[in-house]
């Protein structure tokens, strides 16, 4: 059995892929766009209609060893991502300063400067430009 993250970026799933491929390495393993789904929509049950086109029904990417699946589905007009955390877990403090910085840049903004702490040599919380919140940390 795993547990999976899905992210819902309402319409910012592709910028959100590249942004994760560059900040912390993040490969695609699977996309599926809205306009390649092979069913109608009146095959469709009823309920809200998804974005057209050329919008991210479904992805998954990995981040190291795990997957995290995300869409352009609707979450209301802004996704809210609070409530959780993804943990970044680093090999050492060069990696944790590295992927800290890629994470902030371009509107993120760090919520606990990245620094040691008695559970580990390098650890930082902080909210991303989408608003997804990570914790960076390297072990002791």
């Amino acid at each position: 059995m795993q547990v999976q993250s899905y992210l819902f970026f309402d319409g910012r799933c592709e910028e959100a892929l590249a942004f994760y491929g560059k900040a912390v390495g993040a490969q695609v393993q699977h996309l599926v766009r809205f306009n390649e789904n092979p069913e109608q929509p009146g095959d469709q049950p009823a309920g809200p209609r998804p974005p057209n086109g050329e919008k991210i029904m479904h992805a998954s990417f990995k981040v190291g060893d795990t997957l995290v699946n995300a869409s352009d589905g609707e979450c209301g007009g802004q996704p809210d991502f609070r409530g959780f955390s993804l943990v970044l877990t680093v090999k050492d403090d060069a990696e944790a300063k590295q992927r800290f910085v890629a994470l902030l840049e371009d509107g993120g903004h760090a919520t606990m400067p990245l620094s040691k702490t008695f559970f580990a040599s390098s650890f930082g919380m902080l909210a991303d430009r989408f608003g997804v919140h990570w914790m960076v940390m390297s072990p002791p």
